[in-house]
């Protein structure tokens, strides 16, 4: 698993980050969680991310990639490749 925390950012209505949140606790992978309701300026970068889309759960990993709205799928082969 990746040794830096993953940056993950969401808001509290979202059953997508609370999907994403459950998978990452349950195979203990480390990340720092940012509600863009509550940030303007992480808004600001995940409209940026995104292409102009408050696309949440949006995930940053310690390599620069970006993962948008993944499955658990998704995330268990970006892990993998990064290892």
């Amino acid at each position: 698993m990746a040794s830096e925390p993953l940056t993950m950012y969401t808001t509290t209505w979202c059953g997508d980050c609370r999907r994403a949140k459950r998978w990452l606790d349950a195979h203990g992978v480390p990340y720092r969680e940012i509600d863009i309701e509550r940030d303007e300026q992480a808004m600001a970068r995940v409209l940026a991310l995104n292409g102009g889309y408050r696309s949440v759960p949006t995930i940053v990993f310690p390599d620069g990639s970006i993962l948008v709205e993944p499955t658990g799928r998704e995330l268990a082969e970006k892990l993998r490749a990064l290892q």
